[in-house]
């Protein structure tokens, strides 16, 4: 998923760009909070840095990949960010509530819900999930939230404590590259 401002219209970053991978788990709280990074990232860069969600459900939260599967499908009726900020401020719900509470999310988003419930019946996004937590994987991805940038892989499953800033400098470094 190529989405590049949370809580803005979906515009991608022009193709020079720095491209900034988001992994990220919808049922988990340190994803939650690492969206405050992300805005301030957005806010920070604007079009100059693409940021994109990348799909890393955890065996330990049993509506995560139902939720990936879910945010596919926002990406498809082009709310893809909304969406994922609307499921991660309300983790505790899709904890109780499962797929249904991410069904009654898209609806209250004014997306097509009917057409979420049939995604998540009939698999079609488990392709795109299961190839984001394959490469993940391979990347050497263990947890959520984890930042990729420039081949770098920031960790903040353990800690989230001086990643923006990390993030900020290989991003400002990038820039200042292609400004040379």
């Amino acid at each position: 998923m190529s989405d590049s401002s949370p809580a803005s219209a979906d515009t991608p970053a022009p193709a020079s760009a720095p491209v900034l991978d988001v992994w990220c788990e919808l049922q988990c709280p340190d994803c939650r909070t690492a969206l405050d990074d992300v805005r301030a990232l957005r806010a920070r860069y604007g079009d100059r840095l693409e940021l994109r969600l990348r799909h890393f459900p955890l065996e330990r939260h049993k509506h995560a990949f139902a939720a990936a599967q879910a945010a596919e499908e926002a990406a498809e009726q082009g709310q893809a960010w909304p969406y994922v900020e609307a499921v991660l401020s309300r983790v505790e719900e899709l904890d109780r509530a499962g797929e249904p509470f991410l069904v009654e999310v898209a609806g209250e988003l004014g997306l097509n819900a009917e057409e979420f419930d049939t995604a998540l019946i009939d698999g079609r996004h488990i392709l795109i999930v299961d190839a984001d937590q394959a490469e993940g994987k391979a990347i050497g991805v263990t947890g959520t939230p984890t930042y990729v940038i420039a081949g770098e892989v920031l960790d903040g499953g353990k800690s989230q404590e001086g990643l923006r800033e990390r993030v900020e400098e290989i991003v400002d470094r990038l820039l200042a590259g292609q400004d040379a």
